[in-house]
């Protein structure tokens, strides 16, 4: 059994306290958090193996518009079906700042994906790969690249520069995923090649890394707006 507390000392000189237990069961690791305002159980377990690499052998398939620029057909919310805070205006697929994390209805494995995007200044968003590792979107314009700013996968790939463009202007990003490597490319320029994903970033809600998943919109950070969102799958060359 393992236990532990974290704790906080708040300006005004009151304590909280979070405490943990865990251990592992049947191959699992079981576990509580208690505090001050909530309590929850939870359960790990160890991450698949995944052994596809980018290695020359695949080949697109045809490619998929994913947004029709008309209506919010084939996506849905990853709390409700509403998709509550998204709209379309004038072909473009807007967020309000505080909407619900938008994901495509279908669920891909190995893709290349062309997206473009449009973001307010002092906003944020970010896109999931199959709904489990974000690639940043940041209003970072003229600082350093950091694993928390534009193009960086999310806390897990740093970015090579920062090729950002100003705020309120139209930005592309082409990624490509196999398997747990990643290429991302903004505005013609190339961040990190097969850069190698060790695990769930924060966007995450679909922990099972060996199933494909969805695109992910967040859109809770911040305005944000997209267009042009067109995947191409990926398939292995028999």
């Amino acid at each position: 059994m393992l236990r532990y507390v974290w704790s906080r000392t708040g300006r005004d000189g009151t304590s909280t306290q979070i405490h943990y237990e865990a251990k592992i069961v049947n191959g699992k690791l079981e576990g509580s958090m208690s505090g001050p305002r909530e309590s929850l159980t939870f359960t790990g377990f160890r991450a698949p193996e995944i052994d596809e690499h980018d290695d020359g052998t695949w080949i697109r398939g045809k490619p998929i518009v994913l947004f029709n620029g008309k209506n919010l057909t084939g996506w849905t919310g990853v709390l409700s079906p509403k998709a509550e805070g998204w709209a379309v205006e004038d072909g473009i697929l807007k967020g309000t700042g505080h909407a619900d994390g938008l994901i495509t209805s279908a669920k891909y494995w190995n893709f290349e994906l062309h997206a473009e995007f449009r973001l307010a200044e002092r906003s944020n968003s970010g896109i999931g790969l199959r709904g489990r590792y974000e690639v940043q979107i940041a209003s970072d314009y003229g600082r350093p690249p950091g694993m928390h700013g534009r193009g960086a996968l999310y806390t897990r790939i740093l970015p090579r520069v920062n090729a950002c463009k100003k705020p309120d202007e139209w930005q592309t990003y082409d990624i490509r995923l196999v398997g747990r490597e990643v290429t991302t490319v903004l505005n013609g320029e190339k961040l990190y090649e097969k850069g190698a994903i060790d695990g769930l970033t924060g966007i995450a809600f679909d922990p099972y890394e060996d199933q494909p998943g969805p695109i992910e919109l967040q859109g809770d950070h911040g305005p944000v707006e997209f267009r042009n969102l067109i995947l191409t799958a990926l398939t292995k060359r028999k």
